[in-house]
């Protein structure tokens, strides 16, 4: 059995979420307006030790989440953008190494991953969207429609959800992908696929604003600009509404 690493993207060093960035952070990690006592009220009187816990806790509850029942496509969008946002606040080592995952809902050690595992482990907290899962099962029905780059005879579920080449043909075969073309809109819930290099050396990311995604290039993931500073090979939205009800990827992109 090969058992090649994760594709590994090209690793450099990052800034820190920027600090302009951390009040819309912040701002996500207040009560809600059903909460009986006011915001400000309450952001008025929280020391920051508490304000660091309360912060801490929006952080956990969206990774253990459970999947929304069905809704509209804006609001999957809405929670794969906060997801990804909120994992910037992580620590994680960059760590393509092949690991034997539980199955179904498998997962690298939490404080390791690479890009793919960004997008990994923001479908699944967002949505409930199990890519490990939904890929391996793909390709159990489907193997010669992925990619043989790595001379495997059957799919492995340890790590073919967490290549780029597979996460692209996965999407393109749900009718998620969206045509290239100049002028072209990356809305927040998107995802880009980039060749870093020109020569191969694949990535992918999660945009989340204007402008801005969420990716994982050596440093852990964090919030950068400039969707087009590398050359874009794919774009897809895979926003599966119906995820629970068993129809992932029924739906065509727009």
């Amino acid at each position: 059995m090969n058992h090649s690493p994760a594709e590994p993207c090209w690793v450099r060093k990052q800034t820190l979420l920027s600090p302009r960035v951390f009040p819309q952070f912040v701002k996500e990690a207040r009560p809600s307006s059903r909460i009986r006592v006011g915001k400000d009220t309450v952001m008025k009187y929280l020391s920051p030790g508490l304000l660091a816990v309360w912060i801490w806790i929006g952080i956990a509850s969206a990774q253990d989440s459970p999947a929304l029942p069905a809704s509209a496509a804006q609001n999957s969008a809405e929670r794969i953008v906060k997801t990804a946002l909120l994992r910037t606040a992580r620590s994680i080592r960059y760590d393509p190494s092949y690991v034997v995952l539980k199955y179904p809902g498998g997962d690298v050690p939490a404080d390791t991953g690479v890009c793919t595992d960004v997008v990994i482990r923001t479908y699944r907290s967002a949505l409930g969207v199990d890519l490990q899962k939904l890929i391996h099962e793909d390709m159990m029905r489907n193997f010669p429609a992925y990619p043989n780059n790595w001379g495997l005879k059957k799919p492995d579920k340890n790590i073919d959800h967490r290549r780029v080449p597979n996460l692209q043909r996965f999407f393109k075969r749900q009718g998620a992908e969206i045509p290239l073309k100049h002028g072209a809109e990356y809305l927040p819930g998107d995802l880009v696929a980039w060749d870093l290099n020109r020569r191969g050396l694949l990535h992918i990311g999660i945009v989340v604003g204007k402008d801005q995604f969420v990716h994982n290039i050596g440093s852990g993931p964090v919030l950068e600009s400039g969707i087009h500073q590398w050359k874009i090979i794919a774009h897809y939205r895979f926003l599966p509404e119906r995820a629970k009800h068993g129809e992932v990827g029924k739906r065509s992109a727009e």
